[in-house]
């Protein structure tokens, strides 16, 4: 892992956590949780375990400290690394099959299911949910699933574009 893709991913879960904190909430207070998408992204384009382990930490731990669930902390931190190691693995056979921005779309749609049922199975052994699981489930999780598999579509695109201008750059000043 290198000091340059570690300032990258730290820069894009900074820009995920300011998204967090400007989208609006959809049902019970809870939102979308775009650092998802981040994560995905990073994942796709960087393909560094001990990266996506870092990142995936490194969300967990922010969304959590920013969560309006009661007692959401814990199920972050854990929904996230599990998600991570899920996700991770799940990579290499998405981007066998489709181009990375459809990937990142796939990845986020999938991995965000993933996550949202980890977290609502794993708030509902700590504390009480504060509707039915399915009820929050189809209210709360699948409508993440929309909203962070098109941002992470959009976002994909200028994270990309912006990693390929580096890209050349550093050929360029090479020759």
């Amino acid at each position: 892992m290198r000091t340059r893709d570690l300032a990258q991913a730290a820069l894009l879960v900074a820009v995920a956590m300011i998204l967090r904190t400007l989208t609006p909430p959809l049902v019970l207070g809870m939102k979308p949780d775009v650092t998802l998408a981040m994560m995905f992204i990073i994942l796709i384009i960087k393909r560094d375990i001990k990266l996506g382990f870092l990142v995936a930490l490194s969300t967990g731990l922010f969304t959590a400290l920013t969560t309006t669930f009661p007692g959401g902390q814990v199920a972050n931190i854990i929904d996230k690394l599990l998600t991570f190691v899920i996700v991770y693995n799940l990579i290499p056979v998405i981007t066998k099959f489709a181009s990375k921005r459809v990937a990142a779309g796939i990845t986020t749609a999938v991995g965000t299911v993933i996550s949202g049922s980890l977290f609502l199975t794993i708030a509902s052994l700590l504390v009480a949910l504060p509707a039915p699981f399915m009820v929050l489930f189809s209210t709360v999780v699948l409508p993440a699933a929309v909203i962070n598999t098109v941002t992470a579509v959009v976002l994909f695109s200028v994270v990309d574009f912006a990693m390929d201008i580096e890209y050349n750059q550093a050929e360029n000043e090479a020759v």
